[in-house]
């Protein structure tokens, strides 16, 4: 899996933290970080609230290209 540098752009962009954005969705710290990392593969549910809170699509954030 390789890592998610699209969410931690669209993270950074809204000048979140990966503790902000983990609060928002119900995950912990450690979870966005390892998403991010491309360590763990989210479900369609967190990825759908990840995409919600940062007014991105599925396709933008997770779809590899």
């Amino acid at each position: 899996m390789a890592k998610n540098i699209k969410l931690k752009v669209a993270r950074t962009a809204m000048d979140l933290s990966q503790e902000e954005l983990a609060k928002k969705v119900g995950v912990s710290r450690q979870t966005i970080g390892l998403i991010e990392l491309g360590k763990y593969n989210p479900s369609l549910n967190l990825c759908i609230a990840i995409c919600n809170t940062l007014s991105k699509t599925l396709d933008e954030l997770f779809w590899e290209n």
